[in-house]
């Protein structure tokens, strides 16, 4: 073979590489891990050992994922803080939305690697392991830096916690990779969207915490919390710590990265006791997430029947969402599964989405009627996919911040805005 014959060889070799790992990425973008690489080699076309040619294992391809959606980001971070004193670009909402939308846009690029970071993987690969739990540094550093450059203009309120806010926005971002959260909506404009609410707030009106917490609605949500309990069974209960491990299997790797026999094991019990206890994996995660669900949406339930205003309401529904989080984080961290265009086999039993996008609408419609609502120039769909998902906190910031320091920040993201006054107004 000639030298020429064999760059032209391994020219293809690496296309042809490319091309498997871009099939696998939308395989696993949409059925998660449960993706084989039988199922890869078959949507390839091409026989699984084939497919071994190009990667030694199923954790490599993984590793090969994560690491184009890091490098990715890592770059977008670098041309950033490389532009950060060009004179001609001017601190503001433009600059942060422009970033915001190309972190999103990255995001969606790497759906597959989105689904890959959500859960630790079921695999001992000490190298899939590290690229699993990596968080994305330099762009949450590159975005710091540019929201300084608008404090330091007079964008932004002086009172802010910049690193925070750097964190809530990146990472709402990413969860435009998510596409139950983007819908049929072109990626630029979510991330426009969720951009301004975050920094311009949804409220035509700045309402104070001390006029917030004092609404029925909020006085609701409370009554609601105080009731919660973790556990109504009693400990020594055998089908009760099924149950709590289960919570902490499904909520660590998620639905489809965990099997009975793993459950069974974790618990010091033989599968087929966890069978004959409980039944069906899809019947064990119904048994761990029926009564967060119910406990969640009795709660809201009792905020809309209020007499407050709907932008209470949806102050108070997200306080029932931070402490659901707070209180019942593994349950949260399995509705993950089914943040993504196919869902996995088993129903939700827990979060009816389309009821909660219904009467999120419904609530924003009310108050952009009543001129309460300055966002008023975007599909109310849409407006209400934004919302729903900056009413949740991303769990790392409230375990930083705590519950009620996590309630205001979603308050200033959301309803206030966080630019400064003469702007805001």
């Amino acid at each position: 073979m000639t030298v020429s014959a064999g760059k032209s060889v391994a020219a293809d070799d690496t296309t042809r590489r490319a091309e498997v790992l871009e099939i696998a990425a939308s395989l696993i973008a949409t059925s998660g891990l449960r993706t084989s690489m039988h199922d890869i080699a078959g949507a390839a076309g091409i026989q699984t050992g084939s497919l071994y040619h190009h990667f030694d294992s199923k954790e490599a391809l993984l590793v090969e994922l994560l690491r184009g959606y890091h490098t990715d980001l890592d770059r977008l971070a670098e041309r950033t803080l490389a532009t950060l004193d060009d004179p001609a670009a001017r601190p503001g909402f433009a600059r942060i939305a422009a970033l915001g939308g190309e972190i999103a846009h990255c995001a969606v690029t790497h759906r597959a690697a989105i689904q890959i970071s959500m859960y630790e993987t079921p695999s001992s690969n000490p190298e899939l392991i590290e690229w699993t739990q990596r968080r994305p540094a330099a762009i949450l550093e590159a975005m710091y830096q540019t929201l300084r450059a608008a404090r330091w203009a007079g964008y932004l309120k002086p009172d802010i916690d910049l690193r925070v806010l750097a964190d809530r926005i990146c990472q709402t971002m990413l969860r435009t990779g998510l596409d139950v959260m983007r819908h049929n909506a072109a990626t630029e404009q979510i991330a426009t969207l969720s951009c301004r609410i975050i920094l311009e707030g949804l409220a035509t009106d700045r309402p104070s915490d001390t006029e917030l917490d004092s609404s029925a609605a909020f006085r609701a949500a409370d009554a609601a919390i105080t009731g919660w309990t973790e556990d109504d069974e009693p400990e020594n209960d055998k089908v009760a710590r099924i149950r709590a491990v289960a919570r902490k299997e499904f909520g660590r790797r998620g639905y489809e990265g965990t099997t009975v026999r793993d459950i069974a094991a974790a618990a010091g019990i033989g599968h087929g006791t966890v069978f004959r206890l409980i039944g069906s994996k899809d019947e064990l995660l119904a048994s761990v997430v029926n009564s967060f669900g119910e406990k969640v949406e009795a709660g809201s339930r009792q905020v809309l029947r209020t007499d407050s205003t709907a932008l209470e309401k949806l102050d108070a529904l997200s306080w029932l969402n931070i402490n659901a989080l707070d209180r019942f984080g593994d349950e949260f961290r399995i509705q993950l599964a089914w943040m993504r265009q196919i869902p996995p086999d088993a129903p939700n039993p827990s979060v009816d989405f389309p009821v909660r996008l219904k009467q999120t609408r419904s609530l924003l419609a009310k108050e952009i009627k009543a001129g309460a609502i300055k966002v008023d120039d975007v599909p109310t769909e849409m407006l209400a996919r934004c919302v729903i998902g900056l009413q949740w906190i991303p769990e790392n910031i409230l375990r930083e911040v705590g519950a009620r320091a996590a309630l205001v920040h979603v308050r200033d993201t959301l309803l206030r805005g966080v630019v400064a006054g003469s702007i805001a107004s």
